[in-house]
């Protein structure tokens, strides 16, 4: 009963946000698109002619802003283990981002070349657990934050979601270790109620 109670309650929030409506009327996938948008107009994040990765995509809400933002001359690669439909300018490629049969993918449509920006806003699947959820999203940041650095361009740049947490310090030291600079940033389309806020590491160092 307390789960019917707090799922309902939840979809009642879901209609309610303004950007869940704004998102249906201006035909962005999902709220989490103006999170994107208001990050990268505050840090100039996204330009014509980029290569840009966007782990966990589905179902493509960041994928249409990046797309959207690199013409002309850039492209956007969409990796997520769910299935997507087709956004115009991105290539999909389905499959869990770190095993070798989807990165093998994702290295022939670089062609030999690195991204410029590498974005992740992947959530574990929520449990209500804190700590088993705190942990998945620990590893889930792990992962990604390894292929950021295998895959990006040296002084590439790389915007992560991140949980608040026990893990939180040590994975923002593990950033700064390898880019130049780390900002912590939580755009107004993030709930003020989430532990979530993203972290924005520019200027990968070389190896």
């Amino acid at each position: 009963m307390a789960r019917t109670k707090a799922k309902s309650a939840w979809m009642r929030r879901h209609v309610n946000d303004p950007y869940v409506q704004r998102a249906q009327a201006e035909g962005y996938r999902s709220r989490a698109a103006y999170k994107l948008l208001q990050i990268a107009a505050r840090e100039h994040l996204l330009a014509p002619g980029m290569t840009v990765i966007d782990l966990g995509a589905a179902p493509g809400g960041w994928s249409q802003v990046a797309a959207a933002a690199v013409v002309p001359g850039g492209r956007v690669i969409a990796v997520d283990r769910l299935a997507m439909e087709p956004v115009a300018g991105v290539t999909f490629v389905r499959g869990d981002f770190h095993e070798p049969g989807t990165l093998a993918e994702v290295v022939r449509l670089l062609a030999g070349k690195r991204a410029d920006l590498v974005l992740s806003d992947l959530s574990p699947n929520i449990s209500g657990i804190a700590s088993v959820d705190q942990a998945h999203a620990a590893a889930l940041a792990e992962l990604a934050w390894e292929f950021a650095v295998n895959y990006l361009k040296p002084e590439g740049n790389f915007l992560i979601k991140a949980f608040q947490g026990s893990d939180f310090d040590a994975f923002l030291r593990q950033l700064r270790q390898r880019f130049r600079q780390v900002r912590v940033r939580k755009p107004e389309a993030s709930r003020s109620g989430s532990r979530e806020v993203y972290l924005l590491a520019q200027g990968l160092k070389p190896d």
